[in-house]
């Protein structure tokens, strides 16, 4: 027996499914006239009617919903794995980033992307999760935080990360303004990684003996001090918003260091795309600047 006709079972699926030839037709890029047409030479090859045609559409025989049912999740399955392998187009462009990262400082920037590259499509993907170049071929590029040490990628420096206590306006009030205690005296939202040891260490002062409660997520750390629970040792890129918008309050002009920074990371493959390299210029544009920002800011 000769090959099965691939398209002609797609065509069908996608009739079955509509229930409507026109709508079909117009979704597989046919003329209603070459996919009845279609149909009819594959009814013909299997011997059996396949669809039955009815003033407002089409519906499928018993014979049509068993091979439905036998041929739908293996065509569907075909195009899952296919995916990823997609015809890259240089105007379409797909970078990952953290949420935080997303939100707080890639998007309020977005814009003026856009507004520079209308002709490119660009596709945020916010996930927890590292990007795995070599399985999702469809991620051009990533923003990510660490050393810069990633096996087989480029990675190149954005800008660094930089530590300052923040606090909501209510509870400075409640403490007498920001200068109206030592920070050691206001009611400190700790973390596991000992940031706050080394931020009394820069300012030769001692941390204090307890915490008012231990967070290990960033987020939740400007959500409790957002909340007026305590002071958080916030990651001002993260936190930029909040702080110009007086949502939070920095307590101190002296910022600690991060031991990472942020970086942008992408495969081989994207060194010649070319919506990527005019992300790439544009994004170290606005890291250029948010960095003398951060140097220059009080």
């Amino acid at each position: 027996m000769s090959r099965p006709p691939l398209q002609a079972l797609q065509n069908f699926v996608t009739a079955a499914r509509l229930g409507n030839l026109t709508r079909a037709a117009e979704t597989v890029n046919l003329t209603v006239s070459a996919l009845s047409h279609q149909m009819r030479q594959l009814e013909q090859r299997l011997g059996y009617p396949l669809l039955l045609r009815q003033p407002r559409g089409v519906r499928v025989t018993p014979e049509g919903q068993r091979l439905l049912d036998q041929v739908a999740p293996h065509l569907d399955a075909i195009g899952q794995a296919f995916q990823p392998f997609a015809a890259r187009h240089d105007r379409v462009l797909t970078v990952s980033a953290l949420p935080s990262m997303a939100s707080n400082w890639l998007v309020p920037r977005l814009g003026r992307f856009v507004a520079a590259y209308p002709q490119i499509e660009i596709n945020l993907e916010s996930s927890e999760r590292l990007t795995d170049f070599a399985r999702q071929l469809q991620i051009d590029a990533a923003l990510r935080v660490g050393a810069g040490q990633w096996p087989g990628l480029t990675a190149e420096p954005m800008f660094d990360e930089w530590l300052v206590p923040m606090a909501s306006p209510a509870l400075v009030q409640q403490m007498g303004g920001v200068d109206g205690q030592p920070i050691s005296h206001w009611p400190l939202l700790g973390d596991p990684d000992g940031e706050w040891d080394r931020w009394f260490a820069l300012v030769d002062d001692m941390p204090p003996a307890r915490y008012v409660a231990m967070l290990n997520d960033s987020e939740a750390h400007h959500r409790a001090a957002l909340d007026g629970i305590g002071v958080a040792l916030g990651r001002v890129t993260r936190a930029r918003l909040l702080l110009d918008s007086g949502q939070l309050i920095a307590l101190s002009p002296h910022r600690l260091k991060t031991r990472w920074s942020h970086w942008l990371v992408y495969p081989p493959r994207s060194a010649t795309h070319q919506g990527f390299l005019a992300f790439r210029d544009w994004l170290h544009a606005e890291a250029a600047e948010h960095a003398l920002h951060m140097r220059t800011a009080g």
